[in-house]
């Protein structure tokens, strides 16, 4: 049987193995925090209750599933793990009028009803709750004219203060070479040799989750070959790591993944996925 909803992935990361898999499951609060295993997962969508296999991922919010026909679809995780419950279907689905003026304007199918899609950055739709929100920044707040004292006392909006100008002047080449730095750093897509110093331990909010997750925060983060300066990163703080009984400041050798993922409420713009033959380096 072929379906015909499927929203087919343009490039789809495979796991590398069931390690990989259970890891960014539990990120997406799919298993628990204690999970050693797999389990089995539903598609209940489309008037369907089918049973399918997580393969992969688009980017760090887009799931690829695979069915039994080996059709493979891309998903929003949460709406993945709504389907899980026993009772999903039987939900009473409200939105109000000016929601539904909305998502008209935004795009609908030939028979009116509204796609449960959203876009995604880098490879189109994915499949997410019809309930789900997007979020929007709100617009920046105008900046007042710099005042300056008249000769008769009484501030005047109409005449520049030179010095906060000669300020912005001389900080604007600063800005625009460490934006041109940050641009020109391009990471590797499979797993390199690495270097880090465990400059933090933390925990980060699970949306997914009840429990918080916790994250190690790492500094001098060094690709070994090509020789390359990543700076500040961040992984899980997994099991495996546990092991090792890290401390601020011990520095270890790794192979790894490194992508670009903001760690939440720290300016961390690295992550560090599944690191292996890790070994921490004598004092």
């Amino acid at each position: 049987m072929v379906y015909a909803f499927t929203i087919r992935p343009g490039i789809c990361h495979a796991f590398e193995d069931e390690a990989e898999q259970i890891e960014q499951c539990k990120e997406w609060g799919l298993l628990s925090g204690k999970a050693t295993k797999t389990k089995a997962f539903f598609y209940k969508g489309n008037g369907l209750n089918v049973p399918c296999t997580i393969v992969g991922y688009t980017d760090r919010m887009t799931a690829v599933i695979e069915f039994d026909n080996k059709q493979q679809h891309c998903i929003h995780p949460s709406y993945l793990k709504e389907m899980q419950a026993a009772n999903y279907g039987q939900r009473q689905w409200s939105s109000s009028e000016n929601d539904t003026e909305a998502d008209a304007s935004e795009g609908n199918d030939a028979a009116g009803n509204a796609e449960p899609a959203v876009e995604t950055a880098a490879y189109g739709a994915a499949e997410t709750p019809a309930g789900a929100v997007q979020q929007t920044r709100p617009a920046a707040e105008p900046v007042p004219a710099p005042r300056t004292e008249s000769a008769s006392g009484q501030d005047d909006p109409a005449v520049p203060d030179a010095s906060a100008d000669a300020a912005s002047a001389a900080d604007a080449p600063k800005a625009k070479a460490k934006k041109e730095k940050a641009s020109k750093l391009q990471l590797p897509e499979g797993k390199v040799k690495m270097t880090a110093t465990v400059q933090d331990f933390t925990t980060v909010p699970n949306h997914f989750s009840d429990n918080d997750d916790e994250v190690i925060i790492y500094e001098n983060v060094t690709i070994v070959e090509p020789e390359t300066d990543i700076g500040t990163a961040w992984s899980s703080h997994s099991a495996t790591l546990k092991k090792l009984e890290l401390e601020v400041g011990d520095t270890i050798t790794f192979e790894a993944k490194i992508v670009a993922k903001k760690l939440t409420r720290y300016p961390v713009p690295y992550k560090i996925n599944n690191p292996a033959k890790i070994q921490k380096e004598q004092e």
